[in-house]
């Protein structure tokens, strides 16, 4: 990748121009970038360069440039609403970086604010506070975090998230490797306390596949992003069942775009690629990639 002087790839310029005219797409909302603090980042892509345990297998990184570039990135894509999504490992991180990625938003506009917690004394209080400020979207990691979302001390949190109306993305499925609480059935049970928690599942929910649409199909207000979901790279062992694709078409409504970016081993492009490869239509991607989107995480700040 060519990063510098306003530049990118210029062939992938092209490639995603062509994409968004095949298409009738203004533009790209994608709910699932990164951007976390230096010595967060830096640790995590460590991580990713040693193909740590909940990694599984060899990941190089695509993007691996600093904030400024990769914001240059994605402008240059047409990305025109991206998150932040950070996550805490354990407790004690999650204010910190909550303020972090306000300050982020802030001097990003077309970044939405977003936050994250963990099960914690006084997490509803500092979910609360992100509230206030102009949170509009929240990550939770169960992989990473290693925690139960069902812990009693989440309670406050989704409780308030359901009221606020305010999304959380929620790394669920127990892809690449499974973790002591992933999988539907915590969900579905959130969601039966909550029935209108804004839940984003990420990655189709991977790859617990069809569990995760029935709770989409069965929920209004659940999503689910397409982040590196029917890629080449996943397909090698997670594939998509292609009996499921009509059920894509079905929730319409509920699928967002995502990416992972930067922590991913191909070009953007070619997660836009294997969306337009399903042959679900224009009206479709239009809703995946740019309306939903935007509904789910409000216009950017700028013009």
């Amino acid at each position: 990748m060519t990063v510098g002087s306003g530049l990118v790839d210029p062939a992938e310029v092209v490639a995603v121009e062509a994409f968004r005219a095949r298409h009738d797409l203004p533009g790209l909302v994608d709910v699932h970038t990164h951007f976390a603090p230096p010595n967060v980042e830096a640790k995590v892509f460590a991580y990713f360069d040693s193909a740590g345990p909940m990694i599984g297998r060899d990941w190089p990184i695509h993007y691996r440039v600093e904030h400024e570039a990769r914001v240059e990135v994605l402008r240059a894509l047409e990305v025109r609403r991206f998150t932040s999504m950070i996550y805490p490992h354990r407790p004690g991180m999650a204010a910190w970086l909550n303020g972090w990625a306000g300050e982020f938003a802030s001097r990003t506009p077309d970044c939405a604010r977003t936050a994250t917690f963990f099960p914690e004394v006084g997490a509803g209080d500092y979910v609360g506070e992100a509230l206030a400020g102009g949170a509009r979207v929240f990550k939770c990691h169960v992989q990473v975090g290693g925690f139960d979302p069902r812990d009693p001390l989440l309670d406050p949190v989704w409780g308030l998230l359901a009221e606020a109306g305010v999304p959380t993305v929620i790394h669920a499925g127990s892809g690449p490797v499974p973790g002591r609480h992933t999988g539907p059935k915590p969900i579905a049970e959130i969601l039966r306390r909550h029935p209108r928690l804004p839940l984003v599942i990420a990655h189709l929910g991977m790859p617990e596949y069809a569990a995760f649409l029935d709770l989409a199909s069965a929920h209004p207000a659940v999503w689910l992003d397409t982040t590196m979901a029917l890629t080449d790279f996943v397909e090698e062992q997670v594939p998509f069942p292609r009996d499921l694709v009509p059920r894509l078409a079905d929730l319409a409504d509920q699928v967002v775009l995502g990416s992972d970016l930067p922590t991913i081993p191909y070009p953007y492009v070619h997660q836009l690629e294997v969306l337009e490869r399903l042959e679900l239509g224009s009206d479709w991607l239009r809703a995946v990639c740019w309306d939903n989107g935007l509904r789910l995480l409000g216009p950017p700040d700028i013009a």
